[in-house]
């Protein structure tokens, strides 16, 4: 009789992390993902090139993504960075850009009397919903800045000499989607 409550305690506890599994899939999908894979529309995308953001080590490719999904139209700005094996693109929505370039000015406010502290370790960011990363960390009296473009796996993190390139970029590209949208 043990046994059978223990294999049927086993087999409850194996579905509910199979359900909790699906429930995380489901918490994945970005805003791009869910915008562009409506079932039964004709989805079109247009790309607008943006100049290259400088790295610390290359260039990271930048452009527009217009997505028109039956009557409805969204735009991205997209900033892909070519590995050895693959290239990873952060899709940062038109909503996200907006608080992103609203969290640049407190990081850079901040970016300066963190470096002051001298600490062994310190890093400081701002999240979008959808998993891109801004943000700085100082080490060694050193400051950087960085950008993860992708949430999960490796070399998805590009590194950026100063933060006026960011700037400039996430400006530009909130301006190229004003201008699309008129």
């Amino acid at each position: 009789m043990k046994k059978l409550l223990f294999a049927l305690g086993v087999i409850l506890l194996t579905s509910s992390l199979y359900a909790q599994d699906a429930k995380d899939a489901q918490k994945e999908t970005t805003k791009m993902d869910a915008f562009a894979s409506k079932t039964g529309t004709i989805i079109k995308y247009i790309d607008y090139s943006l100049p290259n953001l400088k790295l610390s080590l290359g260039v990271a490719e930048t452009r527009i993504r217009k997505i028109i999904s039956g009557q409805e139209e969204k735009y991205f700005f997209q900033i892909s960075k070519a590995g050895q094996y693959d290239t990873k693109t952060a899709s940062i929505a038109d909503e996200d850009l907006i608080e992103v370039i609203k969290a640049i000015e407190p990081l850079k406010k901040e970016s300066v009397s963190d470096l002051a502290l001298n600490p062994d370790y310190l890093e400081n960011k701002f999240v979008t919903d959808d998993g891109f990363k801004l943000g700085y960390y100082v080490s060694k009296g050193k400051l950087v800045w960085y950008l993860v473009l992708e949430k999960y796996g490796s070399g998805n993190t590009i590194f950026v000499n100063d933060l006026s390139t960011i700037e400039k970029a996430f400006n530009d590209a909130k301006q190229k989607i004003d201008e699309l949208k008129k």
